[in-house]
C-alpha cells in the first residue's frame, strides 16, 4: 500500500477443528501476494479501502501445504471473513464472508 491511501480494516477469524489429525500447525495468511504467519482466533488486517483484495490461508506441517483456501474481498463486502481448517491434513480449508461479525454491528 502506498502512503496516504485510504484504508479499511478487515476481520479474519481462524477456526481449527477441535479434533484434527495434526498438531502444532499454525495458519499462514497471504494478502496481496505476501505471506505472514498468524494464529488461530480473531485478527484484523489493514487493506486498501477502494481495491479488491485476495485473502488466502494455508497450513504447513514441515512436509506439505494443506488447508488452502482463497477469497476475493470486494470493497462493497462486509469486512469480516471466517476460515475453517480441515480435519485431515490433505484436505482444503474454507473461507466465507461472516455476516454476523462484530464489524457489521459497529
Amino acid at each position: 500500500m502506498s502512503v496516504g491511501k485510504e484504508t479499511r480494516r478487515i476481520e479474519l477469524t481462524m477456526h481449527k477443528p477441535w479434533f484434527a489429525l495434526y498438531a502444532g500447525v499454525r495458519p499462514t495468511l497471504v494478502m496481496q501476494g505476501r505471506g505472514q504467519p498468524t494464529q488461530w482466533g480473531l485478527g484484523t488486517w489493514q487493506v486498501p479501502s477502494d481495491e479488491t483484495v485476495t485473502v488466502g490461508v494455508f497450513l504447513f506441517n514441515r512436509m506439505w501445504r494443506f488447508g488452502q483456501a482463497e477469497f476475493t474481498l470486494d470493497p462493497a463486502h462486509a469486512p469480516a471473513l471466517t476460515y475453517r481448517a480441515p480435519v485431515l491434513p490433505f484436505l482444503r480449508g474454507r473461507i466465507h464472508r461472516d455476516t454476523d461479525s462484530r464489524a457489521r454491528r459497529r
